[in-house]
C-alpha cells in the first residue's frame, strides 16, 4: 500500500489529461475541423518537414552514432555529451542558438546569406533544420545503443575477406542495426512533428510556409479552443501510432 497509493497518483497524473482531451473533445465537429483548409495545410507541412528532418538526421546522425560507437578518439565523452545536449537543452534556447549561427548575422548565416543569398530563418527550410536540430540526438542514442550491443566480429570477419571498411558497413553494419536504426527514425520522426519551441524561434510561425501542426494549435488556442483540441486530437493519434510501432521494444515483457 505505501507504494501502490503514490503509483495510481502518478499513473493518474498522466493519464487523466489525456482522458480530459479526449472528453472534451468536439465530436459533432470533429470532421469540419479536420477538413478545413488550414489545418490540412499544417499537417501537410508538418508531414513534409519532419520527414524532411529525419532523413537529415539518417545521413549525418548514423555515421555520427557509428563514430561514437566504433571509434576510439579523445574527448569522444564530451562528444557524447554534446550530441545528447538538445534532449535537455529547452527548445527556445535551441531557436535561439540556431538564429546565432544560422541567422542573417548568424556566425554561419552571415557568410551563406554574403557569399550565395541563402536565407534560412522564418523559411520551411529553417523547419526543417530547427526539427533536425531538436530530434536528431533520438535517433543517434538509439542507433549508437544498438552498434554497441551488435557483435563487432562479424565485421571483423568481412575485413579479413578483404571487405573494405566502408563495403563492411554497407553489407555487415547497416543489416545487424537495422532495427535500431527504424526505432531511432521513428522517434526522431515524432519528436520532428512536435517540435514546438525551437520551430517558432528559428522559423516563424507562418501559414502556409513555417506553421506546423504544433504552432497552429497555439494558434487556434487563443481563438478557437474547439479547433486547438482537434488539432491536439491529432498530434495524440500520431503519438499512440508512434508507440503502437515500437511496441516489441517498450510494450512487452522482458
Amino acid at each position: 500500500m505505501p507504494l501502490l497509493v503514490p503509483a495510481l497518483l502518478g499513473l493518474a497524473f498522466l493519464v487523466l489529461p489525456l482522458i480530459a482531451l479526449l472528453v472534451r473533445t468536439p465530436w459533432h465537429s470533429l470532421p469540419d475541423q479536420l477538413t478545413s483548409p488550414e489545418v490540412w495545410q499544417a499537417l501537410k507541412l508538418s508531414l513534409l518537414c519532419a520527414t524532411a528532418a529525419t532523413a537529415v538526421s539518417l545521413v549525418i546522425g548514423v555515421p555520427l552514432a557509428w563514430l561514437l560507437a566504433r571509434v576510439e578518439f579523445p574527448g569522444r565523452g564530451l562528444v557524447r555529451a554534446l550530441v545528447t545536449l538538445p534532449l535537455v537543452l529547452p527548445p527556445v534556447v535551441g531557436g535561439v542558438a540556431l538564429l546565432m549561427a544560422l541567422g542573417r548575422n548568424g556566425i554561419v548565416g552571415q557568410w551563406l546569406d554574403a557569399w550565395f543569398g541563402i536565407t534560412l530563418p522564418f523559411t520551411t527550410t529553417g523547419v526543417v533544420i530547427a526539427e533536425a536540430f531538436v530530434a536528431m540526438p533520438f535517433l543517434v542514442i538509439s542507433v549508437e545503443g544498438t552498434l554497441r550491443a551488435a557483435d563487432p566480429r562479424y565485421e571483423e570477419a568481412a575485413a579479413t575477406l578483404g571487405a573494405s571498411r566502408f563495403t563492411a558497413f554497407r553489407r555487415v553494419t547497416l543489416p545487424l542495426i537495422a532495427p535500431g536504426i527504424a526505432a531511432g527514425a521513428v522517434l526522431a520522426w515524432a519528436r520532428a512533428l512536435g517540435e514546438f519551441g525551437a520551430t517558432i524561434t528559428f522559423a516563424g510561425n507562418f501559414p502556409g510556409r513555417t506553421q506546423t501542426m504544433p504552432l497552429a494549435v497555439y494558434l487556434a488556442l487563443q481563438s478557437d479552443p474547439e479547433a486547438a483540441i482537434a488539432l491536439s486530437l491529432v498530434l495524440l493519434a500520431v503519438s499512440v501510432a508512434v508507440l503502437a510501432g515500437l511496441r516489441d521494444r517498450w510494450m512487452t515483457a522482458s
